[in-house]
């Protein structure tokens, strides 16, 4: 995807095959019926699992870094990020940015390799809310926060953090929506009177931004959350602008629309 002059790339580290219910659930218990991510044969949904690259000037800036070298569920087939990330030209020391929507295990689990930071020369930037939530607070994921813990711990030294609606560089805005997680946030990449918007897990299908009936699954607020989901649906129905949650099938871009007073969508 190209904004102005900026390049937005999406980086795989891998897909993930979940059951449905483990990406999100119907208000009123309705059927899955979305033509756009079709479910398989055992009733799981494809995700992808990955980063996205965007060239701003003479930064490079990725956006998340999937769910790690290791093995995190038999549902995840992932650990090919830095040889995707090298297939487009880039090494490991020449990331200057890292930015996080959100510090769930999916998100960083390239932050680190056997305690050394994968990304050397890279600020490493994430709500302030997110990181207090994840390395301070009480765990509230027995099995997943420790892991998290230690994966995060060395990039302290290369951390920096926002509270608030920020410009971290020049072109991507950093707009907090907490609801999937206290920190959650969307980055908004724009250049030259076009936007492109990476939502994060503020959604991870369709369904969920043409139906508010649908909702996310795993949100710490699961009220704030789609309260930011609808608010943010609305304003891309509007706007026309392309976006591109954390897991939609290939990382890809979409646009919504409004027709007879529904929102519909269609791949970018």
């Amino acid at each position: 995807m190209k904004v102005g002059k900026i390049d937005i790339i999406p980086v795989l580290d891998g897909v993930a095959d979940l059951p449905i219910e483990a990406a999100a659930t119907h208000a009123r218990g309705s059927a899955w019926d979305c033509g756009h991510q079709p479910l398989d044969e055992r009733g799981r949904i494809r995700m992808g699992v990955g980063s996205f690259l965007v060239r701003i000037g003479s930064r490079t800036v990725l956006v998340d870094l999937g769910a790690g070298p290791g093995p995190l569920h038999e549902a995840f087939r992932t650990g090919g990020l830095l040889a995707n990330l090298g297939r487009t030209g880039v090494a490991p020391g020449d990331v200057t940015d890292v930015v996080f929507t959100h510090l769930h295990i999916d998100h960083v689990g390239w932050s680190t390799v056997r305690g050394e930071v994968t990304f050397p020369r890279a600020t490493h930037w994430v709500h302030a809310a997110d990181w207090a939530h994840f390395m301070t607070g009480a765990p509230a994921d027995p099995d997943l926060d420790p892991l998290v813990r230690g994966i995060l711990a060395p990039i302290e030294g290369q951390l920096a953090t926002f509270d608030e609606e920020t410009e971290l560089l020049p072109g991507l805005l950093a707009r907090p929506a907490p609801g999937h997680t206290p920190g959650s946030t969307v980055f908004v990449v724009s250049d030259a009177g076009e936007r492109a918007l990476l939502l994060g897990d503020v959604t991870h299908t369709v369904a969920e931004l043409t139906d508010p009936e649908w909702e996310g699954a795993f949100d710490v607020d699961r009220t704030a959350a789609n309260a930011v989901r609808n608010r943010i649906a609305a304003e891309l129905a509007a706007s026309g602008d392309v976006f591109a949650p954390a897991h939609f099938p290939g990382l890809a871009f979409g646009r919504l629309v409004t027709a007879d007073g529904l929102r519909r969508f269609a791949w970018a």
